[in-house]
C-alpha cells in the first residue's frame, strides 16, 4: 500500500514551527503563483513569497500559516519549508490582522536597523578617507 501522507516541517531560524506527519495536501504561494502539493507529486524546490500556507490533515482539518519569504523543498513524502517568520491562525481574517500587525512592526525595526548600519558605514568610510588623505 502506498503512503498517502506528507511529513510537513515549517522551520524558523531558531525552532521548528510546524511538525506534522498526517498532511494530505499543501497549498503554498511561490514567486510564480500558488501551487498545490499532494503526496505523489514530483519532488521540487520553490522560492516562497509572503503569503498564506494552507495544509490539510488526514482528519480533513485545514490549517493556515502566514509565512514570510522562504524556500520549500519536497523530497519524497517530506516537505520542508524554511522561512524567517510565521504566524498560525484558524481564521483567515484574524490571521491577516495578526500578520499586518506583527510583520509590519518587525519590518519597521529592520528598516531602522538598516538605516543605522548605513550611517555607521558612511561614517567609517568618511573617516577612513580622511586618514588616507593625511
Amino acid at each position: 500500500m502506498q503512503e498517502t501522507h506528507l511529513n510537513l516541517k515549517v522551520l524558523l531560524p531558531f525552532h521548528v514551527f510546524v511538525n506534522r506527519s498526517d498532511v494530505t495536501k499543501i497549498v503554498a504561494e511561490s514567486t510564480g503563483g500558488s501551487f498545490g502539493i499532494l503526496p505523489h507529486r514530483l519532488d521540487c524546490v520553490a522560492a516562497l513569497r509572503p503569503g498564506i500556507l494552507i495544509y490539510v490533515t488526514e482528519s480533513g482539518d485545514e490549517a493556515f500559516v502566514a509565512v514570510d519569504d522562504g524556500v520549500l523543498v519536497k523530497a519524497g513524502l517530506d516537505v520542508l519549508i524554511s522561512v524567517r517568520r510565521a504566524i498560525a491562525g484558524s481564521e483567515l481574517g484574524k490571521l491577516r490582522e495578526a500578520v499586518e500587525r506583527e510583520f509590519k512592526s518587525q519590518d519597521q525595526l529592520e528598516q531602522s536597523a538598516r538605516l543605522i548600519t548605513k550611517k555607521l558605514e558612511a561614517g567609517f568610510l568618511r573617516r577612513f578617507a580622511e586618514l588616507k588623505d593625511e
